[in-house]
């Protein structure tokens, strides 16, 4: 069957970018090649499951930043019949990981160690989280949708400038590590843009994982390989870690937003949650009318973003070790009460705002979203947290490891690496998994898909999906506009509004600024990556976010 493919080419920032349509489906990520990967799976006849599964391994070729069979995930699902289910492959904190494991012996927090380090690593979820969704809703075996990652690993392919760049960026980073000083140059000389990138390590890894299935990583060579990495650099994942790991089907977080159903992942993802409760709060108020990118708006949505993230602080964490009051934080009523103290005229300040309450009752990410021809949908979310994770390369297996451990709390009301603060409920806990802001969403109109989007970014990752949900409903944006438009973020500590270059006009940075708003400034990295679908009047509309490589692909 003939493909459908598009590349999209770089195009001026805020432009809005370049759609691609199809009839029969579509998939949008940050790698053009997996991209194609999870076409090719469509045109094959696969479903939205398949090529998801076949676009995750293949990212975790193409895309080594945030790609990865190393690290965890969320998935949200929508399946043709109007099921909608969510998957929790987040990454775990191993049986020897201990409350106080990044701490000195005066109880400061010892910097880097939970970054930088072996000790940084939670136990991974990628691997078992894509073969389940595979297992349970696709259609294909493994050999078929792990082809394409396998071949491209193997292989080879063409290195963008964009990855060859980031490649000698991280040689001094990788210096000490000599798999990863081996995978990311040429014998400790830079890539160049255009050379063929091979990986044979990581090849044999996933042809494993196709063969044999989570054995083919949990156990056998590649956990040897895996623990004997932990153990050559001190790090605490064990063989009983790797084989007792497990993913979680859980309920996802539902909401409603003038007349949409808002579809995302729950706890320990704070993005649904967060995402439903700021759309609760925006709702009685017209954003149409106010306008995009207007003082008005923008203190609208960053008053409601300070309570959130407010919020999240102090509530939010493992569902399976602590209580997480999803239905009171997820509640209008809770919305409009949280919002009751809004001043249209006036900041509230970071320093005036805690948690909410209500009565007792008995960091680099990447995202991908696809739908096939049935309308069913999968967005889906997977990280190693910060770029190229803790940048360790497993000796002889060829993937890179996650320093998640650093999402939990290290110490209450002690940032991490995002500047976030968190208390008790997301303390370091063996087992447990630590709090995210990933938020791989799914909006509905009338039970049918109309946007499936998430986005990279850490702390920023939910405003960034808020935005691209408000351009498309309230101010009814084409996906190009609704994703290139540049964003502003804040998050409650620190109490500042930052937005990206060109992003607010001189006039509304002023008028924020004179109703109290602090640091109103433009920050110096782009927010997101918000690779998104659009399904409108029966056709497919892909988008990859022009801030970084990428693409998107639907078969004819």
């Amino acid at each position: 069957m003939r493909l459908f493919l598009f590349l999209l080419i770089s195009n001026p920032l805020w432009a809005g970018s370049q759609e691609v349509h199809s009839k029969k489906g579509m998939v949008a990520s940050q790698s053009m090649p997996a991209s194609r990967v999870g076409s090719d799976i469509l045109a094959q006849g696969g479903n939205a499951v398949d090529a998801a599964v076949a676009l995750g391994f293949a990212l975790a070729v193409t895309h080594p930043s945030a790609g990865n069979i190393g690290g965890g995930g969320f998935m949200v699902i929508h399946l043709a019949d109007g099921t909608t289910l969510a998957l929790d492959f987040r990454e775990t904190a191993p049986a020897a990981a201990s409350r106080d494991m990044y701490l000195d012996e005066e109880g400061n927090v010892v910097q880097g160690l939970s970054l930088n380090s072996h000790l940084a690593t939670g136990v991974p979820g990628s691997v078992a989280g894509l073969l389940a969704a595979l297992e349970k809703y696709g259609s294909m075996s493994r050999q078929q949708v792990m082809a394409g990652a396998i071949r491209l690993a193997r292989d080879g392919f063409p290195l963008s400038y964009e990855l060859a760049r980031a490649f000698e960026r991280l040689q001094p980073r990788m210096a000490r590590y000599p798999a990863s000083t081996a995978v990311f140059s040429k014998k400790g000389k830079a890539y160049q843009a255009g050379d063929i990138w091979k990986q044979p390590d990581l090849a044999d890894t996933l042809t494993r994982i196709s063969k044999q299935g989570r054995a083919g990583f949990y156990e056998g060579r590649t956990a040897d390989l895996l623990v004997a990495e932990m153990k050559q650099g001190g790090g605490l994942v064990s063989h009983k870690d790797l084989k007792d790991y497990r993913v979680k089907w859980r309920e996802p977080i539902r909401g409603t937003y003038r007349g949409h159903e808002i579809i995302s992942m729950p706890a320990p993802s704070s993005g649904g949650i967060l995402l439903v409760q700021m759309l609760n709060m925006l709702s009685p108020y017209d954003l149409g009318q106010s306008g995009w990118g207007s003082a008005e708006t923008v203190h609208l949505m960053v008053e409601a973003e300070r309570r959130a993230y407010a919020d999240r602080a102090e509530y939010l964490g493992d569902p399976d070790f602590v209580k997480v009051p999803t239905a009171q934080l997820t509640d209008p009523a809770y919305a409009r009460r949280r919002f009751a103290d809004f001043d249209p005229a006036r900041a509230s300040g970071s320093d005036a705002i805690g948690a909410g309450s209500w009565p007792k009752e008995s960091t680099e990410t990447t995202h991908f979203s696809v739908v096939d021809a049935s309308g069913a949908a999968v967005a889906c979310t997977t990280t190693l947290n910060l770029g190229y994770g803790n940048k360790i390369v497993v000796t002889g297996a060829g993937f890179l490891l996650n320093n998640e451990m650093d999402d939990f709390s290290s110490k209450p009301n002690t940032p991490n690496a995002y500047g976030l603060i968190g208390s008790e409920a997301n303390e370091i806990q063996p087992g447990k998994r630590m709090l995210s802001s990933m938020t791989p969403t799914i909006v509905t109109k009338d039970g049918k898909v109309l946007l499936v989007t998430g986005s990279p970014g850490g702390s920023t990752i939910i405003t960034t999906v808020l935005q691209v949900v408000i351009n498309v409903i309230d101010h009814d944006m084409g996906l190009g506009n609704a994703v290139g438009k540049p964003r502003f973020h804040h998050q409650w500590k620190p109490d500042r509004v930052s937005f990206e270059k060109h992003g607010l006009s001189k006039d509304t940075v002023a008028i924020l600024t004179g109703m109290g708003h602090k640091g109103v400034a433009p920050m110096g990295f782009r927010l997101g990556h918000a690779n998104s679908i659009l399904v409108r009047d029966g056709w497919f509309i892909g988008v990859s976010d022009p801030r970084a490589d990428g693409g998107a692909a639907g078969p004819q």
